[in-house]
């Protein structure tokens, strides 16, 4: 599984010959990648705010995933005509790909000149093989946050029964997480790889990513904190 970061909580994700796009915002100052380099085959979108849907226009040959109200909003405004919406807790099969998704602890009003609800805001769990009771020490498995806060579905629900080997968790701050929560969540999620997302892309979400760093070395957890520079790719 190749995971490629680029900036904010924009993620390309590749699970042998299927590729997906998380939250497509290209408009931020960590990648240098336009959105017609890239040609995936699913555009996952955890919430319907503007920095998570910005681009998802460019993408007008790939499937729109998310919940009902966040796919039908893209549909009516950006003419996305392939969509897929499904709801917390499902899993959808998406090429090689199987997708959970859960809950996120945010907001999802989508800010337009009528009032317009996105539903509940998700992450994903994306892995190369069906999620079952059973454990499956040869799967791989990728953990998307979304824009959330802390929460113990992480330590309760995803840890032990998704089992995610890597998590892109907010640490931004302000909004969402900021480092020392974040690192709480890879804890609670038992992770072999953390990777902080969905900072410095506004003055008011900045941080030194260094504190993320000390702060997932304090739980005293095995996770090791990944700082990925802007359109980098990490081999899963």
């Amino acid at each position: 599984m190749e995971l490629t970061w680029h900036g904010h909580s924009t993620w390309a994700v590749t699970v042998d010959d299927t590729d997906l796009l998380i939250d497509p915002f290209f408009g931020n100052p960590k990648t240098d990648t336009d959105p017609e380099e890239l040609d995936p085959d699913y555009v996952l979108l955890t919430h319907g705010h503007a920095d998570h849907i910005g681009d998802v226009g460019a993408f007008q040959d790939a499937t729109v995933v998310g919940t009902p109200e966040v796919v039908g909003y893209c549909a009516d405004t950006y003419g996305t005509d392939d969509t897929i919406g499904f709801n917390l807790g499902g899993t959808v099969e998406l090429g090689d790909a199987f997708v959970t998704m859960h809950r996120a602890d945010h907001t999802n009003g989508i800010e337009t000149d009528y009032e317009y609800s996105g539903g509940m805001p998700a992450g994903y769990i994306i892995s190369d093989t069906k999620p079952t009771q059973v454990s499956d020490e040869e799967s791989t498995t990728f953990y998307h946050a979304g824009d959330t806060g802390l929460m113990t579905e992480m330590r309760e629900v995803i840890g032990p029964y998704l089992e995610p080997d890597a998590a892109a968790l907010p640490a931004g701050d302000h909004f969402t997480m900021g480092p020392m929560q974040a690192a709480i969540a890879a804890d609670w999620l038992d992770v072999d790889y953390v990777f902080p997302m969905h900072y410095d892309t506004m003055p008011v979400i900045e941080i030194d990513t260094d504190d993320f760093v000390r702060e997932v070395k304090a739980t005293g957890s095995d996770a090791e904190a990944v700082v990925l520079e802007g359109d980098e790719t990490f081999e899963l």
